[in-house]
């Protein structure tokens, strides 16, 4: 029973991707739609496969080797395919912890200074950079050539897109979603919906810009940063530059024009019972573990 377990929710987590797909097209077909729901559809596809797996794993360690099993060698050959995956995704989290953690030190040892009353990491960079980078508590990291070239309104816009990646702890949250990536890389979609959450992520700091500085200097200041080539990567950054593809940028530089009309809509971090359905559905497997003999 405990592998019927495993390919069960396996035939379901890509039931849930395949299922999804098209539902997905709709979405992206444009900006002007909520972006509450694109935020929430978005992450439920991305996460609840993965989550729902990973309960299993844990289920059948849980419950181990020995029960009721249809065939003598189920027990072992289940119990081994969980603790196998359970394994590489906890490895795999230390090592991305381990990447994160070396680029946040690379990072501090770069000269510190205020700017606009905000403290600013500097890189001696003639590129135009900036962005985010740490975990819950990311620093701010601007180049030189950034601080030099850009005008004042244009860099009080991006500090305010910066701003709102600390707000909303996106480094941190997208660490996790990172990892979730790394792990199920083998699902489908899962490099859509990565590079979807993606820009969401940039969409929702522009609306946090846009309501504190003008939407048209931001638009300026994207239109000249979005080019450049990223000095940091991996998921501990969350750079002002961040795109997935040139319809991406299209979509931030109108939804900024068009300001204050699609940025009515309700703030994406807010919970929905929808969110909470998914993730009540996410730990289903983890229920059958008292009913194991």
């Amino acid at each position: 029973m405990h592998l019927m377990l495993l390919l069960a929710t396996l035939a379901i987590a890509w039931g849930i991707r395949f299922t999804g797909s098209t539902a997905h097209d709709s979405w992206t077909d444009s900006w002007t739609d909520s972006w509450t729901d694109r935020w929430q559809q978005t992450l439920a596809l991305f996460s609840l496969p993965p989550l729902l797996l990973m309960t299993s794993a844990i289920a059948v360690c849980w419950m181990g080797p020995h029960g009721q099993m249809v065939w003598p060698w189920e027990g072992w050959l289940s119990y081994g395919l969980g603790l196998s995956f359970l394994g590489f995704a906890a490895l795999r989290c230390l090592h991305l912890a381990w990447q994160g953690n070396r680029t946040l030190r690379q990072v501090r040892t770069q000269p510190i200074t205020e700017h606009q009353g905000n403290s600013i990491r500097i890189l001696e960079s003639s590129i135009l950079y900036s962005a985010q980078i740490g975990f819950w508590q990311p620093e701010l990291v601007m180049s030189r050539g950034l601080l030099e070239t850009l005008a004042t309104p244009h860099l009080a816009a991006i500090i305010a897109h910066e701003q709102a990646h600390r707000h909303y702890r996106d480094t941190f949250c997208f660490f996790w979603l990172g990892w979730i990536r790394q792990i199920t890389a083998w699902l489908p979609q899962t490099e859509l919906l990565w590079q979807e959450l993606l820009v969401l992520r940039e969409l929702r700091a522009d609306r946090w810009a846009a309501e504190q500085t003008n939407p048209l200097c931001l638009a300026e200041a994207l239109l000249l940063v979005v080019e450049q080539y990223p000095l940091f990567g991996g998921n501990v950054c969350a750079a002002f530059s961040s795109i997935a593809t040139q319809n991406r940028l299209t979509q931030r530089i109108e939804a900024l024009l068009a300001t204050p009309k699609p940025m009515e809509s309700a703030p994406l971090n807010q919970p929905s019972w929808g969110t909470w359905s998914w993730m009540l559905l996410s730990v289903l497997p983890l229920f059958l573990i008292p009913f194991h003999r």
